[in-house]
């Protein structure tokens, strides 16, 4: 049944985010400009980390392992989104769309695990000074960014294989990207067992990272407490601030979207917090992680320096 639906739908309709020319002109203007701010930004930490020696260090490979699930997430909807803004008859095909959602998926799902093996990094460097180096090696590091990105696309290719096996009775999808719960919205069947199995992702893919980060600040606090000195207290308070900032708007918006009872919300207010997490989250992480990292803006004038003279 699955199949034979899937034979005529060989296009989605994507609603995107306003029927008025006008607005739609405003908002590509306005979402170009993030997106070339996210971009840019998130290149530049790579470039940055990569070419100045101080920032060889664990905390900054998972930044830059990051800044890069972050550029491709990014680049899975937001340029999509653009051409529709000025396009009359926003479609995707059905292939478009299934390489979308799975791309999508992964590295929102890669993203999380990150956020947990940072704040493990965060707990060791902070909890354990002596041993950091020993602790994070380059071996557990990479097989760390590895393991992430390898859950990620796990869970992603299960969760996609899933939903297209679903006969699909409609082609008008509700949002601006084909987004999990959107799509599913267009099946014709009961679908309780997809629900359960959003509901097992959500946990194992948001919740078990979000514990994760929550225990280690819970000791990172505990021994920052500890510190005797207000300077080591603030510096040590510091050096964590920017993660916990994008930890929370990335964990606070999933949670929201998939951890709440399908009765919790709508589709527009699914839609409005997908395009927070899309643009304004991948957006802001650059600006946040570079102007609160004396590190970093250090690493950025050694740069421009050498291009200016």
């Amino acid at each position: 049944m699955g199949r034979e639906n899937q034979t005529w739908l060989r296009e989605f309709i994507l609603l995107g985010l306003s029927s008025d020319w006008q607005t739609e002109v405003s908002l590509f203007v306005l979402f170009l400009a993030m997106y070339l701010v996210t971009v840019v930004g998130k290149f530049l930490i790579i470039l940055l980390i990569r070419l100045d020696s101080r920032l060889h260090t664990p905390m900054y490979f998972f930044l830059s392992v990051l800044s890069f699930v972050d550029i491709c997430y990014t680049n899975s909807t937001v340029p999509q989104m653009l051409i529709h803004f000025l396009t009359a008859w926003k479609s995707i095909s059905f292939h478009s769309c299934v390489f979308q959602l799975h791309i999508s998926l992964a590295m929102g799902s890669a993203e999380f695990f990150l956020l947990g093996a940072m704040a493990y990094d965060r707990y060791v460097a902070v909890c354990h000074p002596l041993h950091y180096t020993i602790i994070m090696h380059g071996g557990l590091c990479s097989g760390l960014a590895a393991g992430c990105m390898v859950a990620g696309f796990t869970n992603s290719l299960m969760q996609t294989i899933i939903i297209f096996q679903l006969p699909l009775c409609r082609n008008v999808v509700n949002h601006f990207a084909c987004e999990m719960l959107a799509v599913l919205r267009l099946t014709c069947v009961n679908i309780f067992f997809n629900k359960v199995m959003v509901a097992i992702s959500g946990f194992l893919v948001i919740m078990l990272p979000c514990f994760l980060v929550l225990f280690s600040y819970g000791r990172i606090v505990a021994a920052i407490l500890c510190i005797r000195s207000a300077q080591g207290r603030c510096k040590a308070f510091g050096t964590c601030a920017s993660h916990l900032i994008v930890v929370s708007m990335c964990f606070g918006t999933a949670i929201f979207t998939y951890m709440r009872p399908s009765t919790g919300s709508t589709a527009e207010q699914e839609k409005m917090v997908a395009l927070f997490y899309a643009v304004v989250t991948p957006m802001l992480n650059p600006l946040i992680y570079s102007l609160r990292n004396k590190e970093v803006m250090s690493a950025l004038q050694k740069v421009l320096g050498k291009f200016s003279v």
